[in-house]
């Protein structure tokens, strides 16, 4: 039935006045009494008795009106959720992250977009880089946070944060007097690092770093996530080299200091597959633009949007 029909009966009903209904309507007072006379032939019964001086509602009338202002109801909720999924407004929105970025810049995107987007579903993960790879290329992950490099045909790699090492050191070791260390004074000290299957890359870069500096490190424990490392430097059992952003867990026993000279460059990176994205994914991403101080002509260059 033409929702059209329904809204001029309504208007009639609530209003019994075709004048007043007219005018709350935006039309002329004849096509209105058309449009009633038609769908009182398309259902088949008098909906309004009508005279000179009143207009009056039929029991069939009264009982039409409470359906029609449910299927008008319903209709308007139906187009307003259509538009909202349009704007990314409503949905659901999978995130896998890598520990790290829980300490920089996966907390604020989140408030951000929860508080902007307050109607969709948010999903958070801690995953290993592998996984969201696989995971994000098989569509069961909408995005994920990253180190990179991400070498994937069906991925877009998006560089959203720069930080430098820094040194995590027991609060009782001697090098905590000084503002800036040099790696080289770490050529003895005994290092808890990541394994290298999590991130071979970083993991060999770190390793050149130290043998630049002029020494092999002593890598004595392994351990992951981040937060288990900065655990085990607390109690004295070595220091790490991590990114910046981990200054941000802070635990007693623990000091972070710095590298003075050659230091490496940590990035983190946005990764999600070259399809054209969502609506709620495109709203994430430029929540995350807006959270990291990314101009959107620098994104939309590096994407080849």
């Amino acid at each position: 039935m033409d929702h059209k029909l329904m809204q001029s009966f309504v208007a009639v009903a609530e209003e019994l006045h075709f004048g007043r209904a007219a005018a709350r309507l935006h039309i002329s007072q004849p096509p209105l009494t058309k449009q009633i006379q038609q769908l009182e032939q398309v259902i088949g019964v008098r909906l309004l008795e009508r005279t000179k001086r009143k207009v009056e509602l039929t029991e069939a009338g009264r009982v039409f009106l409470e359906e029609a202002r449910a299927v008008l109801h319903q209709t308007g909720q139906a187009v307003e959720l259509a538009r909202k999924a349009g704007r990314g407004e409503t949905g659901h929105l999978s995130v896998g992250f890598i520990d790290a970025a829980i300490y920089s810049v996966v907390p604020a995107v989140v408030q951000r977009f929860t508080e902007c987007y307050p109607e969709v579903a948010l999903s958070l993960t801690d995953l290993r880089i592998p996984n969201q790879i696989k995971l994000v290329a098989e569509r069961q992950l909408d995005i994920g946070f990253v180190h990179p490099p991400v070498v994937h045909n069906a991925l877009q790699a998006e560089s959203i944060l720069v930080e430098p090492l820094i040194v995590a050191l027991p609060e009782t070791h001697w090098l905590v007097s000084e503002t800036e260390i040099a790696l080289a004074d770490l050529a003895q000290e005994a290092l808890i690092q990541f394994p290298r299957s999590i991130n071979p890359s970083l993991y060999d870069e770190i390793v050149g770093l130290c043998r630049s500096s002029g020494f092999s490190p002593r890598i004595v424990r392994e351990a992951t996530p981040k937060q288990t490392i900065i655990g085990l430097v607390s109690v004295g059992l070595g220091v790490s080299l991590l990114p910046a952003c981990l200054e941000n867990l802070q635990r007693s026993g623990v000091v972070y200091r710095p590298i003075r000279g050659r230091n490496l460059s940590i990035d983190t990176s946005v990764i999600y597959r070259r399809e054209q994205p969502s609506p709620v994914l495109k709203a994430f991403l430029d929540i995350v633009r807006e959270t990291t101080g990314i101009v959107p002509e620098h994104f939309a260059k590096q994407a080849g949007m």
